[in-house]
């Protein structure tokens, strides 16, 4: 009897114990949330100062930059392979049995597998520059060489610290996370702007060696990380739990661990790691062969790559990783309806999420497209035409690039992970036989048009697919983005007409200064117009439930 009622206590939670995880659910959310965003708003601004320091270099510094940050993002990528979440998994397991000191054993022992793994990614990434240098940067590359290894020496801390992340994570004490991840971004972006400054203003003036140590930031707010996270592991006791943890009631093996995550892993981190191979593709390919039908420098070339690439990545990592954040949320709820078979539930939300990145995206995407030139004045300089057209084209390439993040996860925990592998290498396929003669043809077109072509297969595959295995319904699918559409022309005529009539206030050539009013005065009456139709047809509480209900009542809607 008293069994049974253990039992019972154990798998239905109290009114009370149930507020409790809530609210440390909730207090989570806002911890990551919010240190999220302020690393993301950190990681857009510093541009502005750094740019500017750069001088006339500014274009050639930020896409050397740029080059070695993509192959870097593949080297984190590839060194931690799933980890953190494996080891958040494991020990919030074991706390749940009882068993906290088999998580402190875990977590001792995976620090040593990745910092085996964090050694042996470091060294192949610091000895390969050479050869990376010249795969993605050219012939006359030499300058690259530096940027590669100061970023290898991030590399070799950071598997580590995933495991102690994940640790917090699998405790849920997220603050300890958060924390760690803002004051990562904070010291590097303080260390970015004090040593371009040191060098650009003070100093040598070399604007090679201002990227380097710029992009040597990376590895000092890893280590303002690390501080952090010892910091909290000593303040709540853990640490010499860590250091010496008592006797188990489990056994566990941490390589078995690491190869079962390896296995799972491994489809997301190839499909996931598509637009970085793909920016890898476009460095290397636009590098090595502009030089054949064109008679421009290496440094001339860096220049274009900045039209067409680097500058624009800055500006929509943003739009990238909410849309990546949409997909991440909707994942844990498609994988639970799929094991419970639930179809009718499963089928409306992924329509469902269809209708909401649609309803954010597409205004975002479209108002940015429309205030192109203040946006580019006020974190680089009044853009030429070319600067433009290119801007805007991969300003709209990224609504494609960020449905490509919300439809391939559903199938990955869906079971169906070979599908979604072959989907990818056909579209890794397309971008490859495409590149070079896009590349010849269209010179700095040439990329992106490959990139969309591509894209556009595998997203109408993936989202094929997804219909034939949840009959979703394309009906109301459609007619939920009829309406942001709809919302999104409104929004655009009202940025037009503010747009005009600043033109005639600010003239023709507006600074940085005045291009600040014009995007924030346009683009803020835009968004108003959209949230004000939104709320009107009923779209704010279909999209957001008491949420959206919220939010109108807020603004007075």
């Amino acid at each position: 009897m008293e069994d049974s009622e253990k039992i019972m206590n154990t798998g239905q939670q109290s009114p009370k114990t149930a507020a409790k995880s809530k609210d440390q659910m909730l207090s989570g959310a806002a911890w990551r949330t919010g240190a999220d965003m302020i690393g993301k708003i950190l990681g857009v601004i510093y541009i502005i100062p750094w740019y500017a320091w750069m001088g006339r270099f500014g274009n050639e510094a930020n896409s050397l930059f740029s080059m070695g940050y993509n192959i870097y993002a593949l080297f984190l990528l590839i060194s931690t392979v799933g980890i953190p979440a494996a080891i958040a998994r494991e020990v919030a397991r074991y706390n749940t049995l009882d068993d906290p000191n088999m998580a402190y054993r875990l977590v001792r022992q995976m620090l040593g597998v990745m910092l085996v793994l964090g050694i042996v990614a470091s060294g192949l990434m610091f000895f390969l520059a050479g050869p990376l240098s010249a795969l993605v940067g050219g012939k006359d590359s030499a300058d690259l060489i530096p940027v590669m290894k100061s970023l290898a020496l991030a590399v070799l801390i950071f598997p580590s610290m995933s495991v102690i992340r994940g640790y917090f994570q699998g405790l849920n004490q997220v603050k300890a996370y958060a924390m760690s991840q803002l004051l990562e971004q904070i010291v590097r972006v303080i260390w970015m702007l004090a040593a371009t400054f040191a060098i650009m203003k003070l100093g040598s003036h070399n604007w090679q060696n201002a990227v380097t140590q710029s992009t040597l930031a990376a590895f000092i707010g890893m280590l303002g990380s690390y501080a952090v996270l010892f910091y909290y592991l000593q303040k709540s006791g853990n640490l010499n739990k860590l250091i010496n943890p008592g006797p188990v009631k489990s056994k566990i093996n941490a390589l078995e661990i690491f190869r079962s995550t390896l296995h799972t892993a491994i489809p997301f981190i190839v499909i996931g790691s598509a637009i970085q191979i793909f920016k890898i593709i476009d460095n290397s390919t636009f590098m090595n062969m502009m030089p054949w039908v064109t008679n421009y420098s290496h440094n001339e070339l860096l220049v274009l790559m900045s039209y067409f690439s680097a500058n624009t990545d800055k500006l929509t990592m943003v739009l990238l990783g909410v849309a990546l954040t949409l997909g991440s949320v909707s994942d844990p709820l498609i994988t639970e309806h799929y094991v419970q078979g639930n179809r009718r539930e499963l089928a409306t939300l992924v329509g469902y999420n269809f209708q909401l990145y649609v309803g954010f995206m597409l205004p975002a995407v479209i108002g940015m497209s429309l205030l192109t030139k203040p946006i580019y004045t006020i974190f680089y300089q009044i853009p030429s035409g070319l600067q433009s057209s290119l801007f805007v084209f991969a300003i709209l390439q990224t609504f494609l690039l960020g449905l490509y993040m919300i439809v391939y996860p559903p199938l990955t925990v869906m079971d169906h992970k070979r599908l979604a592998m072959r989907i990818f290498t056909l579209t890794l396929v397309i971008k490859l036989v495409l590149q070079v003669p896009m590349i010849l043809i269209f010179h700095t077109y040439g990329p992106l048009l490959a990139t969309t072509v591509s894209f556009l297969v595998g997203v109408f595959l993936f989202i094929r697919k997804l219909h034939e295995l949840t009959h979703f319904s394309i009906k109301n699918t459609v007619r939920g983005i009829q309406g942001a559409t709809l919302l999104t022309g409104f929004m655009a005529i009202v940025v037009i007409i503010v747009e005009i009539i600043l033109g005639f206030i600010f003239g023709k050539s507006p600074g940085r200064i005045a291009s600040v009013f014009i995007a924030a005065i346009a683009g803020g009456a835009g968004f108003y117009t959209y949230l004000w139709f939104a709320a009107k047809l009923g779209l704010l509480e279909k999209w957001f439930g008491p949420r959206g209900l919220s939010l109108r009542r807020k603004l007075h809607i």
